[in-house]
């Protein structure tokens, strides 16, 4: 009998951290292959579910971090450690860590964006070896919705990390919590500071580009002009996934089915894929 593609598992919250009032990572039980950039299904009974990028990945475990923005969302925010999820997955491609090793790496992920991104980085923090160099950009509304602070001071020590934040907070008694051992960060969009990326060879580097959609056009932009070759650039397309085998329809781009052939895009065909 064959499997319903369809038929969610039961995963178990092994841990909930809390990075914003909006986010949080939740790390639920899991055995099998997974990818950076890879999401599930994330479901409750009544509630329905949501596509969520994987963010985290270990032994007997993967990491999600959740926005909180919708009915689904807002529920699962409700439950902790040892209360469960329905899920089913992973689908997409997610990013294959092969095509960067032994190059010079440039990483730049905006928001949420750093969310998909964040195994890839943890996968070369712990094996810094297998790149030649590596430079980091992560860029955040503000100071107090920055997130994985304690990654980013470690990622610090194996990388040339740039932290932006388009702009300081508030002075309010309220952001002062989010912000405690907060890495040193520049006010900026993460864009400004593509020139002063210094690579040996431009032809040997390979990039990730991950972020909203507007960022995510003027940062390929900006590394066009720079003259990085646009087939050494990947992104990934942030978009409602609905059934996650291409069957409903839900995320097709003309011929593309994004849940199926991304949501990791070499650049040369995301830029193809336009609504």
């Amino acid at each position: 009998m064959s499997k319903n593609e369809y038929t969610p598992f039961l995963s178990e919250i092994l841990e909930v951290k809390k990075h914003t009032e909006l986010e949080y990572t939740f790390r639920l039980s899991f055995n099998g292959e997974v990818r950076p950039g890879q999401f599930f299904e994330v479901s409750l009974p009544k509630f329905g579910e949501a596509p969520i990028s994987v963010s985290g990945i270990g032994d007997g475990y993967v990491e999600l971090t959740i926005r909180k923005v919708g009915k689904v969302t807002n529920e699962i925010f409700e439950l902790y450690k040892g209360n469960t999820l329905f899920m089913r997955g992973p689908y997409g491609n997610g990013f294959d860590v092969e095509n960067y090793k032994d190059k010079e790496l440039i990483i730049i992920a905006g928001g949420t964006g750093v969310s998909p991104v964040r195994g890839v980085i943890e996968y070369f923090h712990r094996n810094r070896a297998q790149v030649k160099d590596m430079t980091v950009i992560t860029g955040f509304k503000s100071p107090s919705f920055v997130l994985f602070k304690e990654e980013l001071k470690n990622w610090k020590d194996t990388m040339k990390l740039i932290l932006t934040v388009d702009k300081e907070d508030d002075t309010t008694p309220d952001v002062s919590e989010n912000t405690l051992d907060l890495p040193t960060y520049q006010v900026g969009l993460v864009t400004e500071y593509i020139p002063a990326i210094k690579v040996n060879s431009k032809k040997d580097t390979a990039i990730i580009v991950v972020g909203p959609p507007m960022m995510m056009h003027f940062t390929v932009q900006g590394l066009l002009k720079e003259g990085y070759p646009e087939e050494n650039i990947w992104i990934s397309h942030e978009r409602k996934m609905c059934c996650g085998i291409g069957k409903c329809g839900h995320c097709k781009i003309d011929d593309v089915y994004v849940c199926l052939d991304g949501p990791v895009f070499p650049y040369t065909k995301g830029r193809l894929l336009v609504d």
